[in-house]
């Protein structure tokens, strides 16, 4: 009898509506007490991985100190890639008018082959030196004949820069009346660290004639699709004024692209009319497949 009447009483309880104000309030108490439980939970397992990180941290430090194997070990681990780059250590500046120079001095920073990096920067300091005394020395005449126009612009830009390759070209561009520009590059192996030299590429002095021949046939398939283009090259010129060009010399002035390829290069009024500036020339590789010493870098 008490069962039927309390059970009686439940179904009339839960039979009851609940208010719809009273309801929300429910639902936000119990919405805030999970975010709550959940900050908790964060908060508690943060404190863990601090304290986990902390010990870990600890344990390597010790582990070092106290044992010279375990930090031979460490030192096995590759990190970080080294870095290898190029920055402006020294600047040249004058600008009086009629005057102006600005001259950057690169310099290579990250080798661990010192010796080479010491000689590079010190080739880079010594260029840019002359040119710096040369233009003051030049200025300085042309003040005493009466004054006029005279500038140079010299810098450095960087043309590749992968993992295993920096190619480096300083530009010195001369305004006296006309400008003239020229360029000059550096290449770098920057896993093993030595300067490439266009020689150490071939395995003989053919590439000379390889090269020569397939700019060649470039300069007059450029010509012909526009005629703008023009170079002084037998197929386009005939000659008598200017020297034609022949062949590259043994180390022509190169660098190697971010895509592997052989780019050659030539100084303004070198090969072409003053127009067509600094000219360069993308070698196909196979042109010269057969006599490279390995693909390592020209691919």
């Amino acid at each position: 009898m008490i069962n039927s009447t309390f059970e009686n009483i439940k179904k009339e309880y839960m039979e009851v509506p609940i208010p719809a104000e009273l309801h929300d309030l429910i639902s936000r108490s119990i919405n805030r007490g999970m975010s709550e439980n959940r900050r908790r939970e964060a908060l508690r397992r943060l404190k863990i991985t601090a304290a986990s990180i902390a010990a870990s941290l600890a344990l390597f430090t010790v582990g070092i100190n106290i044992s010279p194997a375990f930090a031979d070990t460490m030192s096995k681990i590759p990190v970080l890639d080294k870095i290898v780059g190029v920055l402006t250590i020294k600047e040249y500046v004058i600008n009086e008018g009629k005057y102006s120079a600005d001259i950057k001095v690169p310099s290579i920073d990250g080798l661990e082959n010192k010796e080479l990096e010491s000689s590079l920067n010190e080739k880079y300091l010594e260029e840019n030196k002359k040119l710096y005394e040369g233009f003051v020395s030049d200025m300085e005449e042309l003040k005493k004949n009466g004054g006029g126009y005279m500038g140079i612009d010299s810098g450095y830009i960087v043309k590749t820069d992968t993992e295993k390759l920096l190619s480096v070209g300083r530009y010195v561009v001369n305004t006296v009346g006309s400008s003239s520009t020229t360029m000059k590059y550096d290449t770098i192996d920057k896993e093993n660290e030595v300067l490439i030299t266009l020689p150490s590429l071939f395995a003989d002095d053919s590439y000379v004639d390889a090269i020569s021949s397939e700019i060649k046939r470039q300069m007059i398939e450029q010509n012909k699709a526009d005629e703008n283009k023009y170079y002084w090259v037998e197929g386009i010129e005939e000659g008598g004024f200017v020297e034609l060009f022949d062949h590259i010399s043994s180390d022509q002035n190169f660098y190697i692209s971010s895509g592997n390829k052989l780019v050659i290069s030539f100084d303004k009024y070198e090969v072409a009319p003053g127009y067509m500036g600094v000219i360069e020339f993308e070698i196909p590789t196979d042109v010269i497949s057969d006599i490279l010493v390995s693909d390592e870098y020209i691919k």
